[in-house]
């Protein structure tokens, strides 16, 4: 046991004296960690989506401005008008809507569609739309039931009814499947899955290689230490830099990126922890199995890259076809996704995990036996 714990020490002291180990670890990840999770942030949260629409207010007096303020009360993603063509839906509140309404003259708001956008995004538009003009013809109401009608009807007075707290409010949720993972959320445990695999296959297929290139392995059996020992003791010395890694991404993560992990923290920990044990004991496997250090590295950087797109870090499976999501499943990276996300966007806790922890086990658990066969001086 003191043997394998002194290789991986060992290891791990002299990785970080590469200033590029720095890059790969850091670096790198956050940059990508960031960039996606701006291009894979969705409108508003996941289960609660806000289309983007534009606000044609033509109404110059106070109720179309007001009009405006409910209709952003009710999580409308209001478009400035330079941003007019990414709107799924336009709003236009006509000239003299206010008269009109003081007037007990219909006022129609027109709802104007757009071809290239999606239905779907479109009915949560025109739901909102509907609450909001019930909740102005309410504040109407419920002014002008307070309003002497000899007197001026004011904005004033309009406004401090909508500033009075509802007796009655109404909690209301989309129903339905899980959300598909957006934003940083989703950004975060790809990018962490991705660079856990690709970093530790590399490192650990490379430096085997190169080791046993320069003899360093020949000269550590002269020591009492077993080809177990030396294979365990590589492995443990990944599994460390790959702790190093999950820290600084978790942290980062929950005070930068602001992902929450809350309760399942742990859960994510005991995940992450598990998934390293895989990466590190099938870069043990690869630098078991192949000489040349170039080979190594191509190696490794393909099969990584190639797990990581089949996997779901690029994108989320829960877009992906039945056929993509059963390849998914025939890769480490797909059942930590699985579990990450569990935890992490859908609010899961222990009870979601374990059967991905235990086919992550299982991965583990052959890479090492077939690590150990395969070792070579």
């Amino acid at each position: 046991m003191k043997a394998i714990l002194v290789i991986g020490h060992t290891d791990l002291r002299l990785f970080f004296k590469h200033r590029s180990a720095y890059v790969w670890l850091f670096v790198m990840p956050m940059l990508f960690v960031y960039i996606m999770g701006f291009a894979a942030r969705g409108p508003g949260p996941a289960a609660n989506r806000t289309p983007p629409v534009l606000i044609e207010n033509a109404d110059t007096n106070f109720l179309g401005r007001v009009f405006v303020d409910e209709l952003a009360a009710q999580d409308m993603w209001v478009l400035s008008p330079t941003n007019r063509e990414a709107a799924v839906r336009v709003i236009r509140i006509p000239a003299g809507f206010t008269t009109n309404a003081l007037a007990f003259q219909p006022a129609k708001v027109q709802f104007l569609k757009r071809d290239d956008a999606g239905e779907a995004d479109a009915a949560l538009i025109e739901l909102r739309l509907v609450r909001a003009l019930v909740a102005l013809n309410s504040h109407l109401l419920e002014a002008a039931s307070a309003t002497d009608f000899s007197g001026q009807f004011t904005e004033a007075a309009l406004r401090a009814v909508m500033a009075q707290t509802n007796l009655v409010t109404l909690d209301a949720k989309f129903a339905g499947r899980k959300p598909v993972p957006s934003g940083f959320n989703f950004s975060l445990p790809g990018n962490l899955v991705m660079y856990l695999m690709m970093n530790l296959l590399i490192f650990g297929g490379s430096t085997m290689a190169a080791e046993r290139r320069n003899g360093v392995i020949k000269r550590l059996m002269v020591h009492p230490v077993t080809h177990l020992e030396l294979v365990m003791g590589k492995i443990y010395g990944l599994m460390l830099l790959g702790v190093v890694q999950i820290i600084f991404f978790l942290v980062v993560g929950k005070y930068l990126f602001h992902v929450s992990l809350g309760a399942n923290l742990p859960a994510v920990a005991l995940t992450l922890l598990v998934f390293a044990w895989v990466a590190a004991s099938l870069g043990v496997l690869v630098g078991s199995l192949t000489q040349a250090e170039d080979r190594v590295i191509g190696i490794c950087l393909l099969t990584s890259l190639l797990m990581a797109a089949l996997g779901g870090c690029w994108w989320p499976l829960e877009i992906g076809s039945p056929v993509l999501k059963i390849i998914a499943l025939c890769t480490p990276n797909g059942w930590a996704l699985s579990a990450l996300h569990q935890l992490i966007s859908f609010g899961s806790g222990f009870d979601a995990i374990w059967r991905p922890l235990g086919v992550l086990c299982l991965f583990g658990a052959t890479a090492n036996v077939f690590a150990a066969r395969c070792f070579r001086n």
